[in-house]
């Protein structure tokens, strides 16, 4: 299952926003049936942000975010989280081969 909570970071924001997404994914990664938790931001706007996170499931994605400790640490960045769907059932995958062809 992945989470895609895109977020808008007015100019001078930016390190609260960071610190905060930190502060949630610290959280996270110890909820069982987590799996990655990334940051970014928008190369084409700089107010545009995004946090993605990967679960085993929407079960234990539901059971993440609804713990206390995940709700405290979720509270400073709602002020930045756009209200739209964030979470999605992997239709396809597919992943880099870990070994590096040779040229």
């Amino acid at each position: 299952m992945l989470a895609v909570t895109r977020c808008e970071v007015p100019s001078g924001q930016e390190d609260v926003f960071v610190a905060a997404a930190r502060e949630v994914l610290d959280v996270l990664v110890g909820r069982p049936g987590f799996g990655r938790g990334r940051v970014g931001r928008a190369m084409d706007d700089q107010s545009q942000w995004v946090l993605s996170t990967e679960w085993e499931s929407v079960g234990a994605y539901r059971r993440g975010l609804s713990a206390y400790d995940s709700k405290v640490a979720l509270a400073p960045l709602m002020v930045f989280i756009l209200d739209e769907p964030s979470a999605y059932d992997v239709v396809l995958s597919v992943q880099a081969s870990a070994e590096a062809p040779d040229r």
